[in-house]
Parts: structure tokens; C-alpha cells; sequence
């Protein structure tokens, strides 16, 4: 089955759940998008971020049709969702951006058929560590000295 990102590019949801006067939608990248992603994502590599395109792994969130938020996805094993990257633009962080995005993920993940979903973050960093459990995410793990500088990153995982 192809992912709705190809079957419905210009699928999208109004994310601000009528609490803001900004009206975040939140979307699926579609090849257009790439310029965006290339800004966002710390990935530089075209041909990479165009199939992530195609493959509905690349997630934006604009507000008045400017992105400000960016997500992205892989799949371990081909099978298990694992987000490897949530990045929302400085002047909007704090706004909820970043839980709509995930929000977003979860629904197209459940309706995909997936039952959990995997994060991670350097040890070192406590702020995005309690985002994650403030979402429902519990520590399942953790890698040693993986990061620069010898950090290690501990992973979450969530029941969908």
C-alpha cells in the first residue's frame, strides 16, 4: 500500500485544535517540500530526502503557510516506527507545534496498523527527555557513548 503522503499529497489537518489564533496545519512532505526539509533535517543528501518524501517519512508543520516545525521517521527493521528527529523553528517552540506533529504521526501510524512507537534523545538533554514523557513516552533503553563526545542516547517507546 502506498503511503498517503502519494496518495493524498495535499492531505492535511488544522492542528491548532481552535485554542490559538494561529492555525497550524500539519502535513506530509511532498517532493516540493524539499528545499524545506533540506533546512531542517540534518541529512544533506537529495536523493535520500526525496524517497523519505515518497515513503511518508517527513512530516511539516507551517503556520500561514510557512513551515515551522519538521519531523521525520525511520523504520527499524523496516517494521518499527522510530522518530529520529523533531525540530520546531525557535520563535514557535512551546506552542504545541511539536505534540501536533507527533499527534499526526500516531493517527497515520494506528491507522497503518502499528502498535508502538520508538524516540530517542542524548542523555545529556533533559528538556527533550521530559517532552518525551509528557507525551507517553517510558524509557526503554539506553546506548552508551554512541553521540559525539562520547554521550549516550536513551530511547523511548510508546504504545499506540
Amino acid at each position: 500500500m502506498l503511503p498517503r503522503s502519494i496518495l493524498q499529497p495535499i492531505n492535511q489537518v488544522d492542528a491548532s485544535g481552535g485554542r490559538s489564533a494561529m492555525k497550524p496545519v500539519i502535513r506530509f512532505a511532498v517532493a516540493t517540500d524539499i528545499d524545506i526539509c533540506l533546512q531542517y533535517d540534518h541529512c544533506k543528501d537529495r536523493g535520500l530526502l526525496l524517497r523519505k518524501i515518497e515513503a511518508g517519512e517527513l512530516i511539516i508543520a507551517e503556520l500561514d503557510g510557512k513551515p515551522v516545525g519538521y519531523l521525520t521517521i525511520q523504520f527499524i527493521w523496516e517494521v518499527l516506527p522510530y522518530i529520529s528527529l523533531v525540530r520546531v523553528a525557535e520563535p514557535f517552540q512551546r506552542q504545541g507545534i511539536g505534540r501536533r506533529m507527533l499527534a499526526f504521526l500516531e493517527q497515520h501510524l494506528r491507522e497503518q496498523g502499528h502498535k508502538q512507537l520508538l524516540s530517542s534523545s542524548q542523555v545529556d538533554e533533559p528538556e527533550p527527555q521530559a517532552w518525551h514523557r509528557a507525551r507517553g513516552f517510558r524509557e526503554c533503553g539506553i546506548l552508551a557513548g554512541v553521540n559525539e563526545g562520547a554521550i549516550g542516547e536513551v530511547f523511548f517507546r510508546k504504545k499506540l
